[in-house]
This record gives structure tokens, sequence and C-alpha cells, in this order.
């Protein structure tokens, strides 16, 4: 009997938007001053973790902060040789062979494509995760270090988790890991143990206001400040509500949780009917309608707001909706019908967020 063939295997950057630099050709790191800060103080000491935790909502910086870490290690290693900001000139060797994704020191793990059916994996997978063993456990670079970075941690199944957590009990020396989590609390606590976190803060909208002048200067003053509103400060989604349908979207997924008590159906389906003649809208209204959900959680979190572990819950229950929907190519309706009924159930037991 012949092999069964296999689809070619691609890398697919999740990370990068469409039509912007992918985050490891970023050197401006914006509004994330102290994890940098705590980050160029461990490392220039001398006596840096073996293994960090960047933890925060999408698209404030984590990967870029990743690699700017990974840049300096590579090129400085663990010594105050390098600048105080961790910084790495965009013309060095290191520089121009991260941004090629071509470093030897430096692995990124993320999900791939499943081989057999062509599609993105919903999970970074232990195979992947195993990786590691034989990457840390060749000849070091000039540098001295290698450098992992899993993006993102809690993408891992279960597997996974506890291969990592088998590296991170023996950490090989001259290594390190650089784990970036949307949901830290999804990840084994043994693992948070045994991680040095560093947490990054959803930006100021002054801060994504001008960035927005910067990166999209044909955009007005009012347009700059309705994107700024409804990121969640969330530069990443600043970018992506620029283009396109983006702030109709997001001005939809605002008024499904403004309602959440009493969802109109028939404007559910009408809405999910106008999503799905948008190309990758059901993709991008689940990304709008769950950072929305999480800007108002952590807002309320702030008022000291109770029953929040139950909007948290159906927070997970819709990003997992979401992504398998995006992975089985479903039809809108269903999923947003779905949507809609969570947020009454949840709105109905823990009042409205």
């Amino acid at each position: 009997m012949p092999p069964r063939k296999t689809r070619a295997v691609e890398v697919v950057e999740t990370d990068r938007l469409e039509g912007r630099a992918h985050p490891r050709e970023h050197h401006a790191l914006v509004g994330q001053d102290a994890a940098l800060a705590r980050a160029a103080g461990a490392i220039r000491s001398g006596r840096p973790p073996q293994a960090w935790l960047i933890a925060g909502p999408p698209g404030i910086g984590k990967a870029t902060l990743a690699y700017r870490i990974a840049r300096y290690m590579l090129a400085y290693g663990a010594t105050d040789t390098g600048p105080a900001d961790l910084s790495v000139p965009e013309r060095d060797p290191v520089s121009i062979q991260v941004a090629a994704g071509s470093h030897p020191g430096l692995l990124v793990l993320r999900r791939g494509i499943n081989p057999d059916t062509g599609r993105l994996m919903t999970v970074v997978s232990v195979d992947e995760i195993r990786k590691l063993a034989g990457f840390f456990g060749m000849t070091s670079g000039a540098g001295g270090w290698r450098v992992a970075i899993i993006d993102t941690a809690d993408d891992m199944n279960e597997n996974a988790a506890n291969a990592l957590l088998k590296m991170l009990e023996e950490p090989p020396s001259r290594a390190m890991l650089l784990l970036l989590a949307h949901v830290p609390g999804k990840l084994l606590p043994t693992i948070r143990s045994r991680c040095r976190r560093l947490d990054l803060r959803p930006l100021d909208e002054a801060v994504l206001e001008a960035e927005l002048a910067r990166l999209e200067p044909e955009l007005g003053e009012k347009e700059r400040a309705s994107i700024a509103r409804l990121s969640g400060g969330s530069l990443g989604m600043a970018l992506q509500l620029a283009t396109g349908d983006g702030v109709a979207l997001a001005d939809e997924a605002d008024k499904l949780l403004d309602r959440a008590k009493a969802p109109d159906i028939v404007a559910v389906m009408a809405l999910a009917d106008k999503i799905g003649r948008i190309t990758d809208g059901l993709d991008q209204f689940g990304t709008f309608l769950t950072e929305a959900l999480a800007s108002r959680i952590r807002a309320a979190a702030q008022k000291n707001a109770p029953h929040l572990d139950r909007w948290v819950e159906c927070l997970s229950a819709l990003n997992e909706s979401f992504e398998r929907s995006a992975g089985l190519h479903l039809e809108p309706r269903q999923t947003l019908i779905s949507a809609g009924r969570a947020l009454a159930a949840t709105a109905r037991r823990a009042g409205s967020v």
C-alpha cells in the first residue's frame, strides 16, 4: 500500500495583522515602560529568570516585548554591555536575522497547520513543545544563549502543558523561555509559579490616538478618538478597527453587550447575514466582542462589582465558540445566536457588565 499523502505544512503567523509588519520586525515598544524596565533590570543584572510569563490582553505589545528581550539576549547575553532599554540596532546582524525569522538561537512555537486537514490547529500541540528539548540541547550560538518564545502559552493542550512543566522543572543552562499569555489563569499553577511574571497593561486612549495619527495619518481626529475608545486599550485592535468594516463591527459588538439581558434575535440574525458578506467577518466580530467584554469586566473589577466570575466564564465560552467556528468555517448565524443567548443567560444571573 502506498504511503498516505499529507499536505505540506506551512507557517501561519496568527499574530501578524494583514498589511502590517510582524512583531519580530518592531523595535518600538509603546506604553509599556514599567514592564520593559523590570525586564531590563533583571537581565542586565546578570541573574535573569530562565522563564518569563508575559501576560496581558491581545494587541498591547506582548510579542513586541518578547522579541526585544530575545534580540538583546542573543546580542549581549545577560550582561549590561548593551543599552539600558534592551534595544538592539535595526542593522545589527542579530536584528536582521530575527526579523527574517532565521536566527539559529531563537525558536518560536505557535499553533501550526494540521498536515492532514490543512487547517489551523486550535491548540499548541505537545509535538511543538517537545521541540524545546532538541533546541536547547544544541550548542549555543555566538552570544552563548538560546531563546524560545511560546505564542501563546494559553493555547497549549494538557499534554503540551505537562511537557513544558517538565522542561521548567529541569531548566537548561543559558536558555530563556518567553511565554506569552492572553489569559494566564488558564495555565497550570505550577507553570506560573516557575516563571517571572511581566504584566502588560491596556494602553491609554491618548497613547492610542497618538499612534493612530502616526500609523494611519489619513484618519480624522474624531475617527481616531472613536477607534481608541472602542479598542479596549489594544493597539492591535485599534489598527484592525482602522481598516475596512472594523468600526462598524465594533459598534455592533458594543450594541450586543448593551442589550445582553434581552437580545433582539431578529437583529442578531440580520447582523449575522451582514458579517457573512465580510471577508473574515465572523473572526473579526468575535475578536471585537470578546475584547469589548473583557474591557467591561476589567472596568467592573476596578469598582468591585459582584458576580464577575460568571462574566469571566462567559468570556471564556465566547472565546472558545468563536475560535471553534473560525476553525471549522461555520456559518455566522448560529454562532451569533449562541453568543446572544450566552450573554443573556449571564446577564440574568449576574447583572449587566
